[in-house]
């Protein structure tokens, strides 16, 4: 008999972002790649050898999902950007402001520049997603992408050759069309959930980040508009069977975030008109506001709420998480929430500042409240 609280499709009732703490022997084996003392397939055997590891461990305690842990990547995002066609990596540096209980840092990455067309010259990360799968027995196969606001996002219309693009709507169309190509391409490779993981809608819930993005000659008051509607053409033609969530965070490199503020900004026209079937949301502490912005979330999408945070291994309290799902309950049905960690664990292959066993420990809490909320994970 199916639980009452089941769900049959993803999201699931206990569900997790994507990215994991790579395991020291892969450290070892990328930092002996890059001296030129491993060659790819050493490291392409590390990263398989810690990949089933870390697949057989979210089997292990219960998640319905599993993600390669992006064991693959250096950074959740340029490592995809990069691999469009028509986007240059350049010798400039993109640099954003984070902040933690200890002070300021920063993330920095290689810059980028639209120098031809953007298209899709081949499926990007397929070959993840072909071993992942191949690795899975009990759980669904996850695959995370950055969505096509991240594209604009990290350089904005400064990076885009305007001998290309005189006009942006054409970049934007193209943008979409090769993201488009891309979920095809990932769908008949078998993908059945597809994450699209985004800074940029949540960074514009801050009025530091609206400014700045103002002083670059956006619109802040409208930005998202444009986001949502690029992702809607994206993934407008994904076939039935194809469940796409977006994770929606304000930062997460080595336990630190770069905006702070409440979905209030976007709540409206995300939650009412993005054509996703789940939005995962950071809400683990008071940087990212109250559960009100929900109340526009419609019937048949599903809210993975971010309780437990990946920022440090301080296990929380089960009850505790049991009563802000009673809270967020008010503005939207139980029913339409799942819970989560707020954010990956390791953005970028530095990782967070918590172990591998406090890790686990929080995934396995996960599926526990779950249980005992929903009557199923």
């Amino acid at each position: 008999m199916t639980p009452p609280g089941a769900v049959t499709a993803p999201p699931f009732r206990a569900d997790h972002v994507g990215s994991l703490l790579r395991p020291p022997a892969l450290l070892a084996a990328r930092e002996q790649h890059a001296a030129g003392s491993l060659d790819d397939a050493g490291l392409r055997a590390a990263e398989d050898a810690a990949i089933t590891d870390v697949v057989r461990m979210q089997e292990e305690v219960g998640l319905r999902a599993a993600t390669d842990g992006e064991f693959r990547r250096t950074s959740w995002h340029m490592d995809f950007i990069y691999r469009l066609g028509g986007i240059t990596r350049t010798d400039e540096q993109i640099r954003v402001r984070m902040r933690n209980a200890s002070g300021e840092g920063a993330f920095t990455s290689a810059g980028m520049a639209v120098t031809e067309r953007v298209r899709l010259d081949e499926p990007i990360f397929a070959d993840h997603f072909r071993y992942l799968a191949d690795q899975v027995t009990t759980a669904v196969p996850k695959l995370t992408i950055p969505s096509p606001s991240m594209v604009y996002a990290r350089g904005g219309s400064a990076v885009i050759d305007r001998s290309v693009y005189p006009d942006l709507e054409g970049f934007w169309a193209d943008l979409s069309a090769a993201y488009a190509d891309e979920v095809a391409a990932l769908h008949g490779l078998g993908c059945r959930y597809l994450q699209l993981d985004d800074t940029a809608l949540a960074y514009l819930n801050d009025p530091a980040h609206r400014a700045e993005l103002a002083a670059k000659g956006d619109d802040p008051e409208t930005q998202h508009l444009r986001y949502i509607r690029q992702i809607n053409a994206a993934i407008a033609d994904r076939p039935a069977d194809l469940r796409v969530t977006t994770h929606m965070c304000r930062g997460n490199y080595r336990s630190s975030w770069a905006a702070e503020g409440g979905y209030d900004h976007v709540a409206e026209a995300l939650f009412g008109e993005l054509a996703v079937d789940g939005f995962f949301c950071e809400f683990d502490d008071e940087r990212s506001g109250g559960f009100e912005p929900l109340r526009f979330v419609p019937p048949g999408k599903q809210v993975v709420l971010g309780l437990v945070t990946t920022k440090s291994g301080a296990l929380e309290d089960a009850d505790a998480l049991k009563r802000r799902i009673d809270e967020a309950a008010k503005h939207v049905p139980l029913d339409q929430l799942c819970l989560s960690p707020q954010c990956g664990f390791s953005s970028t292959v530095e990782g967070n500042e918590l172990t591998a066993d406090e890790q686990k420990a929080k995934l396995a809490l996960i599926v526990r409240v779950a249980q005992d909320v929903w009557g199923s994970v």
